[in-house]
């Protein structure tokens, strides 16, 4: 299977993994659609992806606008979901659960709304591509939180699986990857974290958001695969 002429929404698409994908996928002469709830970002992406690509505006952790969205647009062939916020690392005491659930809001609850609307308008042969984090896998003292989100996507991916199908649900789990969300970091700081983190693993670096793109794309262009979960980690999950 190949991605030309299909219709991809991507909710989150207007940065980092989202927009990389968005953009590979539009290589392929897919027809994109990418919403996030930062306007300037959603401009900037439909500048930058070929004309005829659809940018929407919508608080991604509304289960009210996320509703709306789906109202508005034609059915479509593949749903991704890649948004999400930086979660600090913090230990047990000192996270506030406020802050907690907001994370929880936005990348679990608003996946879960975006499947509940958006899944009645795939066309047959279609599939949803999720995301979590190899923090579920392997989680680290202080990602409490991180890791707690990143199970629930799993279980909700093999859950989603069996309630909708034969659509295909399936999820990618990143290791370390440098993206947008690293941009509250000093450039000398980035630096380091990169390259000292990247040492670390098998493959010598970290990863960078195109890496990511292609398992997004394999998910959505291979037909046989559901309720799995593809680490691209650069094998961090082994060291």
């Amino acid at each position: 299977m190949n991605l030309n002429g299909k219709r991809i929404v991507l909710l989150g698409g207007t940065a980092g993994i989202g927009l990389a994908t968005a953009a590979a996928a539009a290589r392929e002469g897919a027809v994109v659609v990418v919403a996030s709830s930062t306007q300037e970002r959603v401009a900037r992406a439909v500048a930058d992806l070929p004309k005829g690509t659809e940018g929407y505006t919508i608080d991604l952790s509304n289960e009210e606008q996320i509703r709306d969205f789906f109202e508005r647009i034609d059915d479509f062939d593949h749903l991704v979901f890649t948004a999400g916020e930086a979660i600090q690392a913090n230990e047990l005491d000192s996270i506030q659960i406020d802050q907690a659930r907001q994370f929880f809001n936005l990348r679990f609850w608003g996946a879960f709304a975006a499947v509940k609307y958006g899944s009645s308008h795939i066309r047959p042969g279609g599939s949803i591509v999720l995301t979590t984090g190899i923090v579920g896998t392997r989680p680290r003292k202080g990602w409490t939180v991180g890791a707690s989100i990143s199970g629930a996507m799993e279980s909700l991916t093999r859950a989603l699986a069996v309630e909708l199908a034969p659509i295909r649900v399936n999820a990618v789990s990143p290791g370390v990857v440098q993206t947008d969300l690293w941009r509250n970091m000093q450039n000398i700081n980035r630096e380091t974290m990169s390259k000292t983190v990247g040492a670390s693993l098998p493959l010598g670096r970290v990863g960078e958001a195109e890496d990511l793109a292609q398992a997004y794309l394999y998910l959505m262009r291979e037909d046989f695969s559901t309720g799995q979960t593809i680490v691209v980690d650069g094998g961090a999950v082994l060291v």
